[in-house]
């Protein structure tokens, strides 16, 4: 059984052939894709893969905790499937998106009578390499 496979059983989810595959892109590729990357990456690998099946398959897998489901423009849902507490920082020139360290908040430190289930903060600026590509155009 590969690690995708295993980790959808350890998640409480019924590996199949395609679920598998979505699940084992997303551990492979911490780019924090859209459906439609997903469907790009995965459409000749498996031709009767549908946008449908993948938008339902990511809601099972968020649904039981296996990935995080990622808005930062408001409209565009991106997934990941690191789902260990982290920040995020987004180049407003290329658009990457780039997993950051964050220091853990105990749950005993919250105030009482708040359940924490996600942690969400999201840096935005300009990645090292599009202030690289700026910083050759000013000299």
């Amino acid at each position: 059984m590969n690690k995708a496979t295993q980790d959808l059983v350890n998640y409480g989810i019924r590996p199949s052939v395609q679920r598998s595959l979505i699940y084992g892109y997303l551990l492979e590729h911490r780019t924090h894709p859209t459906v439609d990357e997903i469907y790009e990456a995965l459409c000749t690998e498996i031709p009767t893969l549908s946008k449908t099946t993948i938008y339902n398959t990511l809601a099972l897998f968020a649904e039981k905790g296996a990935v995080l489901v990622l808005t930062f423009d408001g409209k565009t849902q991106h997934f990941d499937a690191y789902t260990n507490r982290h920040a995020h920082f987004v180049c407003q020139c290329c658009g990457k998106i780039t997993d950051l360290p964050y220091p853990n908040v105990e749950l005993e430190e919250m105030d009482e009578g708040f359940v924490l289930h996600q942690t969400e903060v999201t840096h935005k600026g300009i990645c090292p390499e599009c202030n690289s590509l700026n910083n050759q155009h000013i000299l």
